[in-house]
C-alpha cells in the first residue's frame, strides 16, 4: 500500500503531532469524504506500507523530526509545492524566503530526488501574466538548483469552489502563443538549473512538449526503496492523472494555508471549524469515531 499524506490537506504543516502519533500506533482512521459514516482503517507500518508520499507547502514542523520519522522504517518522499504567488492568493503561507530555506534544508537531509518541486497551479491574472510566471519560476529555479531534480507543472482547474474563492480576481484567458512562450521560458529556466519538467494531468502541457508525469510515482518509489514496483493507475483520480494507486489519510476542509485557488477547501471558515474539532490523540484527523460509524479495512 502507498499512503498519500495528503492530497486533501497539508499534514506536515498543520498536523505533524497527529501524524507521528498515528505512525507510532500503526494506523489511521479516515472518513469517506462522500459518505461520512464509512470509516476506513488504514495500516501505517513498515510491513504493510510500501511508501508515504507527503504533499506540503511548508514541512518546517516535520523537518526537525525526520529522525523520528525515519525510525518507523517506511520509505517516503515529499511533493513540495512552491509558487511565486504573493499573500493575496496564498494568504497564510510563511515568507517565501523561509520556505526556500526549508526546501533546501529538507533536500540536504533527504537528497534532491526525494524532494519533488511542484509549481502548481499556474493561473493567469493581470498581476500574473505568462511573462511574470517565467520570471518568478526562473528566480525559484535558481534558488532550488541542486535541491531537486524534477518540477511538476499544472494549470489551474477551476472547480466551483475555486471560482467562488477567486471571484475578486480577474482570471485571464491567454492565447496559445502566450502559453507556448510560457512553456519555452519555463523549460529554459529549468534546463539551466538541472531540473526536469513534467506535467500533471494536462493534455495541454503534453501537447506543448512537456512529458506527462506522476506525483505518486512507482518508478521513483522503486528507486527509493530499491525494490522494483509497478503500480496500477489510480482510478479515483482524473482520467489524465497518471498517479498510481494510493490511500489518502487526510481530510478536506482542514488546511489552514488559505490559498484561494485550492480545490481541497470549500472556504477558510470551513477549515477553521474542522480544525477546532482536531484532537492529536484521535485516530481521525478531526472528530472522533462514533458507534454509528461503519468501520472498514483499507488495504490498498
Amino acid at each position: 500500500m502507498i499512503v498519500s499524506a495528503s492530497r486533501r490537506t497539508d499534514l506536515p504543516a498543520f498536523y505533524t503531532p497527529w501524524l507521528l502519533r498515528r505512525l507510532r500506533e500503526g494506523y489511521a482512521l479516515v472518513r469517506n469524504p462522500v459518505n461520512s459514516r464509512l470509516v476506513y482503517h488504514v495500516p501505517l507500518s513498515a510491513g504493510k506500507t510500501r511508501c508515504i508520499v507527503f504533499w506540503t507547502k511548508d514541512p518546517a514542523p516535520l523537518l526537525g523530526r525526520l529522525e523520528e520519522l525515519d525510525g518507523f522504517g517506511i520509505p517516503y518522499y515529499f511533493l513540495f509545492t512552491l509558487t511565486g504567488y504573493g499573500p493575496e492568493l496564498e494568504r497564510n503561507l510563511p515568507d517565501k524566503r523561509a520556505i526556500l530555506r526549508t526546501f533546501t534544508a529538507l533536500a540536504r537531509r533527504l537528497g534532491p530526488e526525494r524532494v519533488v518541486w511542484r509549481y502548481d497551479p499556474i493561473l493567469f491574472t493581470p498581476d500574473y501574466p505568462p511573462a511574470v510566471h517565467v520570471r518568478l519560476f526562473r528566480e525559484l529555479a535558481r534558488e532550488l538548483a541542486g535541491s531537486t531534480r524534477r518540477c511538476i507543472l499544472s494549470y489551474l482547474t477551476v472547480y466551483n469552489k475555486c471560482r467562488r474563492n477567486l471571484a475578486a480576481f480577474d482570471l485571464l484567458e491567454v492565447s496559445p502563443q502566450e502559453k507556448g512562450e510560457l512553456i519555452g521560458g519555463l523549460e529554459a529556466a529549468a534546463d539551466e538549473h538541472g531540473i526536469r519538467l513534467t506535467g500533471c494531468a494536462s493534455a495541454e502541457l503534453s501537447e506543448a512538449g512537456i512529458q506527462p508525469g506522476k506525483c505518486v510515482d512507482d518508478q521513483l518509489i522503486s528507486r527509493i526503496t530499491g525494490r522494483a514496483f509497478t503500480g496500477r493507475k489510480d482510478r479515483s483520480q482524473r482520467d489524465a492523472c497518471l498517479c498510481v494507486e494510493s490511500v489518502d489519510i487526510g481530510a478536506y476542509d482542514t488546511c489552514l494555508h488559505n490559498c484561494l485557488y485550492c480545490y481541497a477547501n470549500s472556504n477558510y471558515r470551513s477549515a477553521l471549524r474542522r480544525r477546532r474539532l482536531h484532537d492529536p490523540q484521535s485516530p481521525l484527523l478531526y472528530g472522533k469515531p462514533s458507534e454509528e460509524d461503519q468501520l472498514l479495512d483499507r488495504r490498498g
